[in-house]
């Protein structure tokens, strides 16, 4: 397995690369849900490229980039069975001095996790863009957990028209619901115990909704009231919106619903989701 670390060493190290290539964008502190990814792009691919870039653009001032988790040895020993080539650039070989070049996806941005994190996808389009422009895969995988980012890469992916295909995975939940995140680690154990009831009520909305019920604004009141009897809970938003527009349904119709919310624990912010179709 190659570690490079300079966009001119991935390009050199690209030329050399066996064709189909998948990839797999990371923060890095890996957990299972980010090797499935890097699984099933081996299986699909001749070659497989992973980076790791904490990238700086998409947190807010008050957000968590100097305090996110890091831990590069355990990474790469994750990394090492199933990937060929890790792209680790520094914040400098990114966004050199002067840079000011942004990309931005309107419409399925101004909403969800755009609404409360002004600036967030302008960051992850952007850093996005500019791996797929180094590293040229075939196929990138994305984990479905991050449903909005999912849909904004896509939409980016499809205007731009660079040619790759964007390959959508299941979410990875550890054994009580709670959706794998590298942010997972913040939680103390009193919030660890509570978080899980982000799925609980995901899972309340699909029981909801496979029994026939259709008023959108009545299975978010149920959702809303289950989280609120985890006192540790803090619902920054509750959303059942169309799947591929993302605009709030009131009344659910034969068409996909993405049922997403964001919760705070303490001053650890989970997201999930799930899809009725």
């Amino acid at each position: 397995m190659k570690v490079i670390e300079t966009v001119a060493g991935m390009r050199e190290c690209r030329r050399q690369t066996a064709e189909p290539v998948g990839f797999v964008p990371t923060m890095g502190y890996l957990h299972e849900g980010h090797v499935s990814l890097v699984k099933r792009a081996k299986e699909e691919n001749a070659s497989v490229v992973v980076s790791i870039f904490v990238n700086p653009t998409q947190f807010g001032p008050k957000e968590d980039f100097k305090n996110y988790p890091r831990n590069t040895n355990r990474d790469l020993a994750m990394l090492e069975p199933f990937s060929d080539v890790v792209f680790m650039p520094s914040d400098v070989e990114m966004y050199p001095d002067k840079y000011n070049t942004w990309v931005e996806v309107n419409g399925l941005t101004g909403q969800l996790e755009g609404a409360s994190r002004p600036g967030h996808f302008r960051g992850v389009s952007t850093v996005v863009t500019k791996l797929f422009n180094i590293v040229q895969p075939t196929k990138v995988y994305f984990g479905q957990k991050d449903a909005q980012q999912l849909l904004v890469i896509k939409k980016m992916t499809a205007d731009l028209n660079i040619n790759l295909e964007v390959v959508a995975c299941p979410t990875m939940r550890e054994p009580d619901g709670l959706a794998m995140s590298s942010r997972n680690t913040y939680l103390t154990p009193e919030q660890r115990k509570g978080a899980p009831v982000l799925y609980k009520a995901l899972s309340l909305a699909r029981d909801k909704w496979s029994k026939g019920e259709k008023d959108a604004e009545k299975i978010r009141l149920e959702m809303n009231k289950l989280i609120r009897k985890e006192p540790l809970a803090e619902i920054v938003y509750i959303s059942i919106a169309d799947a591929l527009t993302l605009q709030e349904f009131s009344h659910l119709m034969q068409k996909p619903a993405l049922v997403s919310m964001a919760v705070k624990f303490g001053k650890t912010r989970l997201i999930d989701n799930i899809i009725l179709e």
